[in-house]
């Protein structure tokens, strides 16, 4: 990511949280936008040439998309459109990341999060359902409405909505890496860590509290936990934040064991 993205994504980020009228319906939009950016060569290189003003690049976005979308929906991409981005493609990747974070302040009460979580664990343990979504072959429109069948009555609107949406455009990315950066992005929107337990067994609640307290306190911000059972681990657990892993699992201390005897 280039240092303009940095900055681009910044700003949309800021005036998504200071926006007004933000709902389901402007996180559908702003989703249907990206396809519609991603699908066009032309109009990504429009919307992203730094050769043109901002307020050029500004009334591609008011004369194409503003008479079919709400007010709070062209607001948000007249912001992100107004910035200098790394490239077209990062464009469309700032739409998207709107649109996920949308989804995350239209459904507040939702833990879409963990929903989100729990979608890529039913993907990772169907292989078939894994091929089936992340086929190149198959229209994508009967994917994202397969996604909105299986999570009917099991998740909420943002997550489905999210979760359907990413699947329509996955763009030569894997169904479970859309998965889980759509659910950094969720967390991120709400303040939040995601941390990835991987233990040998459920955790308890009261090991899931304790757990959740101490990466707290350790990151200084708040941690939801999103946890995988593998019984390979076999005691202990292993935890994820970002780029830092802490790995206090049995099999981890015998394996070194191993690598110290065998040295």
């Amino acid at each position: 990511m280039g240092s303009a993205t940095t900055q681009a994504l910044a700003t949309t980020t800021a005036a998504l949280r200071a926006a007004s009228g933000v709902d389901l319906d402007v996180a559908g939009e702003l989703f249907a936008v990206a396809r519609a950016v991603g699908d066009s060569s032309q109009l990504s290189g429009a919307l992203a040439d730094s050769a043109a003003s901002p307020e050029a690049r500004r009334k591609v976005v008011f004369d194409v998309f503003g008479k079919a979308v709400k007010p709070a929906t062209a607001s948000l991409l007249a912001t992100a459109v107004a910035e200098r981005w790394s490239s077209s493609d990062d464009l469309v990747d700032g739409i998207e990341e709107l649109a996920v974070r949308a989804a995350a302040v239209a459904d507040a009460k939702a833990d879409v999060e963990a929903e989100l979580f729990a979608f890529s664990r039913t993907v990772a343990d169907n292989p078939e359902l894994e091929l089936a979504l992340g086929s190149r072959l198959g229209d994508a429109a009967a994917k994202g409405e397969l996604v909105e069948k299986l999570l009917a009555g099991r998740a909420s609107a943002g997550a489905t909505l999210i979760a359907s949406s990413l699947i329509r455009q996955p763009r030569e990315r894997r169904v479970r890496q859309l998965l889980a950066r759509a659910t950094r992005l969720v967390a991120d929107q709400r303040n939040r860590a995601v941390a990835t337990v991987v233990a040998a067994a459920p955790l308890s609640a009261a090991q899931s509290q304790r757990l959740t307290a101490a990466l707290t306190k350790r990151y200084g911000t708040p941690v939801s936990l999103n946890t995988i059972v593998d019984p390979s681990v076999v005691g202990g657990v292993r935890v994820q934040i970002a780029d830092d892993v802490i790995d206090a699992s049995v099999s981890s201390r015998l394996a070194d064991l191993r690598q110290r005897l065998a040295g």
